[in-house]
């Protein structure tokens, strides 16, 4: 049964292509950053240890957010790695060994990404589909990457 939310079929189908995206975004950004994690070393590791998995665990919370919304719209959500792969706009960076300042530029890297692609769908959302309910999920989603890329940036400046 289709939800009847004041939405047509082409709107809903809209926001889920949108949230589906934001789900392989924040699935892959997440796995990095856990990555990132594990993988850390050198004279900052203790504090970028922690960074990453407070990051991790904040973008884990919302990465079910993100897939339930695409349930609300009466639609399954993707749970493979390989979905989320051929759906993400970010880069992966499988198998990489990296310095500490590299892994922290990477994930600035992807959370500037991940922001200004939220701010156009927020757009889209909104204006082209009128779903203010998602446009203002995804605002949320927008001001944490903000402030993980702001926290990122400060530890290259």
């Amino acid at each position: 049964m289709k939800p009847n939310v004041g939405l047509d079929k082409d709107q809903r189908a809209g926001v889920v292509a949108i949230l589906k995206k934001t789900l392989a975004d924040a699935s892959v950004l997440s796995t990095k950053t856990r990555n990132f994690h594990w993988n850390v070393t050198g004279p900052h590791f203790s504090d970028l240890h922690k960074l990453f998995e407070s990051q991790y665990t904040q973008i884990d919370a919302s990465i079910d957010e993100i897939a339930e919304n695409i349930r609300y719209f009466g639609e399954p959500s993707p749970g493979s790695l390989a979905e989320f792969l051929a759906d993400t706009r970010l880069e992966e960076q499988a198998g990489r060994t990296m310095k500490a300042s590299d892994m922290v530029a990477a994930l600035l890297t992807d959370h500037e990404a991940f922001v200004r692609a939220t701010r156009k769908d927020i757009d889209t959302a909104a204006e082209k589909y009128k779903a203010a309910d998602v446009a203002d999920f995804l605002t949320g989603l927008l001001e944490a990457h903000e402030k993980m890329a702001w926290m990122l940036r400060s530890i290259l400046e």
